[in-house]
């Protein structure tokens, strides 16, 4: 039975919908940092082995674009089929997103792999490095279709009323890993090849689950043979949908390729892994207040369509401060134990010394984060996704790329790389919320 938003608090309604995402977060967190916390402690690599699962990032943030385009712009088509009885079309749309999955996949594989090389070395890869890269990525790349349809084909899981089915396909992967990881990497004594290893074998289970229901006898709608073959113009009714989140993914592999070979140029290895270390403290820094936020959309929404703008404007309060108080203590948290948080990823001496300093600049004003959130969040929540997307793209296109360049060469070296965010988040994140106050907020 659908929720009813009108009863109880905003606050709790809210906090309801948040804690499940949360959790399924901290899964989907472990899952993608399992590999460099191993990995970082790697004995006799000096760092590089994490360094080279860094170098692999913009590869893994390439493929995830495109199942955002491929995959999550069909759910919202599907269900609307279904919502509409035609349950043929649903079934086309689910067959054709499949289909596409699978043959972007084996293209991005063969590409990839081919020219993994030159890639990696665009990448920011120097010599030392590149050995610790390529052992990952030419194993991490086997596995490209299984990530694809494992991501891009859950979401019609849970399109069908199966959320329970659709957490399992994460839970199932990240368990997978965890166990496999340290098997691979220490037991067998495969190193970032073990890392890799475990990661495809965890996406292939999950795949192979997630394809196991869609074919299965408790799917309402089922992946059938006759709806498999490519049909160009639903494909780009498709792409048109998962456009948003392909660009958004896009952008972050600019940033992240840009932030490797700047510091590569200025600082060398180290700075690589270290930036791989900083980047992974963040993903789970930044979970709660992305689980709160995400999870404070359907409510918002909800009271939003109801002709509640009271109740709207209370939800924007209470997550705005909710957000900012998070972001504080976290903020506080990496001021007081930069070394310990950095230690969980790495026992480099020479990266902990250098990364301490790269830490505290990289999280500068890190509650600035909050008004970026609650500013797309509250966007998306009423329909408007242009403005979301816009200001996503303002943040990390417009304002962290121009700068990760720029700043080095200013006289700043590699602090200006670390600079380049918080700066951005700054003036992103007040602007996207300043947007959200005065075409939104001051509205209802």
């Amino acid at each position: 039975m659908a929720t009813d938003f009108s009863h109880n608090t905003v606050s709790k309604n809210i906090i309801s919908q948040a804690v499940p995402l949360i959790l399924a977060q901290i899964v989907q967190i472990l899952y993608n940092v399992v590999d460099r916390v191993y990995i970082g402690h790697l004995p006799g690599s000096d760092g590089l082995a994490l360094t080279g699962i860094g170098l692999a990032f913009p590869v893994t943030t390439l493929v995830m674009a495109f199942t955002q385009l491929l995959g999550a712009g069909g759910t919202p088509l599907f269900s609307m089929a279904r919502g509409a009885g035609e349950d043929e079309q649903a079934g086309k749309i689910m067959g054709n997103a499949f289909s596409m999955l699978l043959r972007c996949s084996l293209l991005l594989l063969v590409f990839c792999y081919i020219f993994r090389r030159p890639i990696l070395f665009l990448f920011g890869a120097s010599e030392a490095s590149y050995v610790y890269a390529d052992a990952y990525l030419k194993i991490y790349l086997l596995g490209t279709s299984f990530s694809m349809v494992s991501a891009g084909m859950n979401g019609y899981i849970n399109a069908q009323g199966f959320p329970g089915t659709g957490m399992f396909t994460t839970i199932i992967g990240a368990v997978l890993n965890l166990i496999l990881d340290p098997l691979f990497i220490f037991v067998f004594h495969m190193g970032v090849s073990g890392a890799a290893l475990a990661t495809v074998i965890s996406q292939m289970i999950s795949a192979l689950w997630v394809v196991r229901f869609l074919t299965g006898s408790k799917a309402v709608l089922h992946i059938k043979r006759e709806f498999l073959r490519i049909d160009w113009k639903l494909t780009g009714q498709i792409a048109s949908l998962g456009l948003s989140g392909f660009i958004m993914q896009s952008t972050n592999c600019l940033v992240s390729i840009l932030c490797n070979t700047t510091l590569r140029d200025f600082g060398g290895d180290l700075y690589v892994g270290i930036m791989t270390v900083i980047n992974s403290i963040r993903e789970v820094m930044t979970l709660p207040v992305h689980g709160f936020t995400s999870g404070s959309q359907p409510v918002l929404g909800y009271d939003y369509g109801a002709g509640k703008p009271g109740r709207v404007r209370e939800g924007i309060r209470f997550v705005t401060v909710t957000a900012i108080v998070y972001t504080l203590l976290a903020w506080i948290a990496v001021i007081v134990s930069p070394r310990f948080l950095l230690s969980v990823f790495t026992n480099n001496k020479e990266m902990l010394n250098a990364g301490e300093h790269a830490l505290n600049l990289y999280f500068m004003g890190f509650c600035f984060m909050a008004f970026q959130f609650c500013g797309q969040c509250t966007f998306v929540a009423l329909g408007r996704s242009k403005q979301a997307v816009f200001f996503s793209l303002l943040r990390k296109a417009v304002i962290v790329a121009p700068l990760t360049v720029l700043l080095p060469r200013l006289g700043l070296g590699v602090d200006g790389v670390f600079l380049a965010e918080p700066i951005s988040n700054v003036i992103g994140g007040s602007s996207c919320f300043i947007a959200m106050y005065l075409q939104v907020y001051r509205k209802l």
